[in-house]
C-alpha cells in the first residue's frame, strides 16, 4: 500500500466534488426535461393541440395567457 501525498488526496477530493456536482446538475436537468414533457402532453391533451406547430402553440398560449394570469393572482 502506498502513502498518498496531501496533493494527491486534494486532487482526488476535488475530482469527487466535480463528479457530485455533475450528477446533481444531470438530475436537475432530467427533472426539468420530465416536467416539460409532462406539461407539453397536458397542453396537447386539453387544448387538442396535437397537430399545432410550435409557433401556433405559442399563439394559442399567448391568447389565453392574460386570462390565466388574472385568474391565478
Amino acid at each position: 500500500m502506498t502513502i498518498k501525498t496531501m496533493q494527491q488526496l486534494l486532487a482526488e477530493k476535488h475530482q469527487l466534488e466535480l463528479d457530485i456536482n455533475r450528477l446533481k446538475d444531470n438530475a436537475k436537468r432530467r427533472a426539468r426535461t420530465r416536467r416539460l414533457i409532462q406539461k407539453g402532453a397536458l397542453l396537447e391533451k386539453y387544448f387538442n393541440a396535437y397537430d399545432l406547430s410550435v409557433e401556433e402553440t405559442e399563439k394559442l398560449l399567448a391568447t389565453y395567457a392574460n386570462f390565466v394570469k388574472n385568474r391565478t393572482k
